[in-house]
């Protein structure tokens, strides 16, 4: 299992060129972007290879992109539940584009955040 520590160095390292700083927030990692935005990340400390990753932009265009795991029954059509994607918003619910283990699928978030934030 992948702690908040763990990812908190992948993202200094691995995605320096996007990340300003990174904090630990109590049991979440806040991750400061070049863009002001911010990524948030939830590893459960209970339940195992439980997480989410949200990406709050509502400040710059309104959007939300959000990457967990949490059974919620309203995504149980979606082929990879409970792995889901909020695209840009809370009810634009889509398959999950990313890994399903906490730390390749933080990796494959943030270059989703990293490609997102080039165009």
């Amino acid at each position: 299992m992948s702690s908040l520590e763990t990812l908190r160095r992948i993202a200094e390292v691995e995605f320096a060129a996007i990340v300003v700083q990174t904090d630990l927030l109590g049991v979440k990692l806040r991750i400061l972007l070049t863009d002001t935005s911010y990524v948030d990340v939830w590893v459960s400390r209970k339940l195992q290879g439980r997480f989410r990753m949200h990406w709050e932009r509502r400040h710059l265009d309104e959007h939300i992109y959000r990457y967990d795991n949490f059974p919620d029954t309203d995504w149980a059509a979606v082929s990879t539940f409970p792995f889901h994607f909020h695209n840009g918003n809370q009810e634009n619910v889509i398959a999950s584009p990313f890994a399903s283990s906490p730390e390749q699928g933080f990796r494959d978030f943030m270059i989703f955040v990293r490609q997102t934030l080039a165009t």
